[in-house]
């Protein structure tokens, strides 16, 4: 057999490679992927362009002319108080729901995983104040902590717990903090059910022989339950975040960003600029920038994170 010399061996591999391409099972590979590949960049790709276009005009109301004023809407939002004031709140927000939702969610899923009658129902149940609609869930809560015959604030009175009616969306702290345990009610199930998957993915054995050797239950959950679980917290923390960033219905149909902007966030504040102020470039870079720090901060977190999850995995 004549062997390849060195001059033909780019030759045949450029060859391997279009026969690699026209063969009958790649191109059905790249058939089947095309019509995703298209979706994706109609509902994704062109949107995310002709954000980044309409970001560098001056238009202000949909339809009206515009001129290019290149970074001047960028300059503005970053140099605006409002702005500032609403990333401060969107930090908060994340922190916030990160913190409480975990905490729920780990609670439930361990009471979730023990056996006792009616575990299935309470599986079942959990998981419905995550199914109703977001609306439903506001009228809800909005009626429960009403200041004038809400049932909550009845029992806060007659049980001797207040003075008088608590405004819970009165006062900014108090609607902030109220807004975030609404929304930390509403997501936490959805966590709950994700936790649960993931401890009953830990052997009993693991356990039984920690038992044995004398180990706490303390000890059981930091060398046996955190370190099994870090795959899920690692999926739960970026895509909670993500999604915690950008809520908007939940405080929109509570507080609509008050009072006094209390309650406003980064898709609030984007939200007012543009169908309220008629500021439509200048949200236009508001949301630009916001997709610039998720992707900065999920780059930063599958970069820190993503090992200790992989070391586990192995």
């Amino acid at each position: 057999m004549r062997e390849i010399t060195h001059d033909e061996a780019p030759v045949r591999r450029r060859s391997n490679w279009r026969a690699e391409w026209f063969r009958t099972e790649t191109l059905m590979g790249y058939a089947f992927v095309l019509p995703l590949m298209l979706w994706l960049a109609g509902t994704i790709l062109y949107p995310l362009i002709a954000s980044v276009d309409l970001s560098l005009q001056n238009i202000k109301i949909i339809g009206s002319p515009g001129e290019y004023v290149g970074l001047e809407n960028y300059q503005r939002a970053l140099e605006s108080p409002d702005f500032r004031d609403a990333l401060k709140n969107s930090g908060v927000w994340v922190v916030a729901n990160a913190v409480i939702q975990t905490v729920l969610a780990f609670g439930a899923a361990v009471i979730l995983k023990q056996r006792f009658k009616g575990n299935g129902i309470a599986r079942i149940w959990i998981i419905l104040s995550w199914v109703v609609p977001t609306v439903v869930v506001v009228i809800i809560w909005r009626w429960l902590l009403s200041a004038s015959g809400g049932v909550v604030n009845y029992l806060l009175v007659n049980l001797g717990l207040a003075d008088k009616p608590v405004g819970f969306f009165s006062t900014g702290n108090m609607a902030f903090f109220t807004v975030i345990m609404i929304n930390s009610w509403r997501w936490f199930p959805f966590n709950a059910v994700i936790l649960l998957a993931g401890l009953q993915r830990i052997p009993e054995e693991l356990y039984e022989a920690a038992s044995v050797d004398g180990a706490t239950t303390l000890k059981k959950l930091r060398y046996i339950t955190l370190p099994s679980l870090q795959p899920v917290l690692f999926v739960m923390g970026l895509i909670g975040t993500l999604l915690s960033f950008n809520v908007f219905d939940v405080i929109w149909l509570l507080t609509a960003g008050g009072p006094s902007g209390a309650t406003t966030t980064l898709p609030v504040l984007i939200y007012e600029t543009a169908f309220k102020r008629y500021r439509l470039s200048q949200a236009a870079a508001m949301s630009v920038i916001t997709g610039v720090i998720l992707l900065v901060f999920a780059a930063i977190f599958i970069r820190f994170m993503s090992p200790a999850a992989d070391a586990e995995e192995d």
